[in-house]
């Protein structure tokens, strides 16, 4: 008998989150863009596999592919390290998200399914309680998830795959620049990503289109001036 079907987000790449790799990969993920492993950190494999389990294979994998993604940096005889923050490179990053995700957002709203649209409210469901709870590696899953969600739901797997990579490139900029964003900013967040899921639903390109710039925002104003002060 065959197995589950997997949903279009598992099948960007080969990392099914079936997969032990795929588990530990979102751990650390999720770590480093809440800050928990800081900007310039060593890793240690051994140090790793006993925090978050799975073994040094498993680990090794998951460096691998935050390597490919500019996320950590490995060197030889020096070890691995947390990549430090480049806010030239986040800008170039954010620039090409607003690019490509409004495009997603849009090809999404004209294409997704009836499933593919209850997979993207479905990322949302515990946002009431990440919030009240200032859960940041919750909010940081759940945002994560909804992007990769929607660009699936566009049905254009490499701009899929340029998400996945620009997201997690960008995603602890946002973290860094606002120090720890207030209840009433994450539940102003939360209702704007529900609003996305709304326009998509609806089939409402332009809309859709519109609401994913309002998710997206503007290049954080600190790490602005920290550009031009150079």
């Amino acid at each position: 008998m065959a197995g589950p079907r997997e949903t279009d987000a598992e099948r960007l790449d080969e990392w099914s989150p079936r997969l032990l790799k795929s588990r530990l990969y979102q751990r650390l993920l999720v770590d480093i863009i809440i800050g928990s492993l800081a900007p310039g950190e060593q890793l240690d494999e051994n140090a790793l596999a006993k925090r978050y389990g799975g073994g040094l294979a498993g680990i090794r994998e998951a460096l691998a592919r935050l390597a490919l993604e500019g996320l950590v940096v490995r060197r030889a005889r020096v070890g691995t390290s947390v990549a430090p923050l480049d806010l030239v490179g986040a800008r170039e990053a954010f620039e090409a998200r607003c690019l490509i995700e409004v495009q997603c957002a849009g090809l999404a709203a004209a294409h997704a399914s009836e499933a593919q649209i209850a997979a993207i409210r479905a990322t949302l469901a515990d946002g009431e309680q990440a919030v009240a709870h200032n859960d940041s590696a919750a909010l940081a899953a759940m945002d994560e998830a909804f992007h990769v969600a929607v660009a699936a739901a566009s049905g254009n797997r490499a701009l899929a795959k340029m998400v996945v990579t620009l997201h997690h490139q960008t995603a602890r900029y946002w973290l860094y620049a606002m120090k720890g964003p207030t209840n009433e900013d994450s539940y102003a967040a939360l209702n704007e990503h529900r609003a996305l899921a709304d326009a998509i639903a609806s089939r409402d390109v332009a809309p859709a289109r519109a609401e994913m710039f309002k998710v997206l925002g503007d290049f954080p104003a600190e790490m602005k001036r920290t550009l031009e002060g150079r």
